[in-house]
């Protein structure tokens, strides 16, 4: 779960206000490089953040299908999912405007022909489709409600035994989520846990 100091811009803004810095992560995931293209005024700008990177390290991914990354970002996670398994299709989306531009940059830097990015407000891009994956490090400066909303809503646009996947601190509502999510799809565990993060993962019946 994403947490940026007050000082910050709020990186879930549709319109960021802070003037563009342009910055470049080189880095590598389950063994592999990636560049990612990245600027001010979106989430974790100087590096992959620890919880992003357990939740791309640990993901489970269907073999074939769609896979739908719920507030992208500059789109590292979308991107390596993409990478991992050619076979799926992959959509993100984020209300940042700035990140949507990112995102779709990064998709052309790192070579990837299997995904694509939408701008709009958690579901609202993909109200009518459904996927086979969703994942998400949700943004905790928008507020808890916020990310309720991307756990209670998911079912809705998941198929049958689809997987949903999200990163949280452990300190900050991981008890409260896990509620949530047992509510939600009737079952929850942790995928995965690492330096004050865990990975739930849960399955729609």
């Amino acid at each position: 779960m994403r947490k940026e100091s007050e000082s910050q811009n709020h990186y879930f803004a549709a319109h960021p206000k802070s003037k563009i810095k342009l910055g470049i992560i080189h880095t590598h995931l389950r063994g592999r490089p990636f560049e990612f293209l990245t600027a001010s005024g979106v989430f974790s700008k100087k590096r992959v953040d620890l919880g992003t990177r357990l939740l791309i390290e640990s993901m489970v991914l269907p073999e074939k299908g769609c896979v739908l990354d719920v507030g992208c970002g500059y789109g590292a996670v979308g991107i390596a999912a993409a990478v991992f398994n050619p076979n799926l299709r992959v959509v993100m989306v984020d209300v940042n405007e700035r990140a949507v531009r990112l995102a779709k940059q990064n998709i052309e830097i790192n070579n990837v022909n299997n995904a694509e990015v939408r701008r709009g407000h958690l579901y609202e891009p993909v109200k009518n489709s459904t996927f086979n994956c969703v994942l998400s490090n949700p943004p905790v400066s928008a507020g808890m409600e916020t990310v309720k909303a991307i756990i209670v809503e998911a079912p809705k646009h998941m198929t049958d035994k689809a997987l949903f996947q999200m990163v949280v601190r452990s300190k900050i509502g991981g008890k409260r989520l896990r509620t949530l999510l047992e509510s939600a799809f009737g079952n929850a565990e942790i995928l995965a846990r690492k330096s004050g993060y865990r990975v739930f993962i849960s399955e729609k019946q």
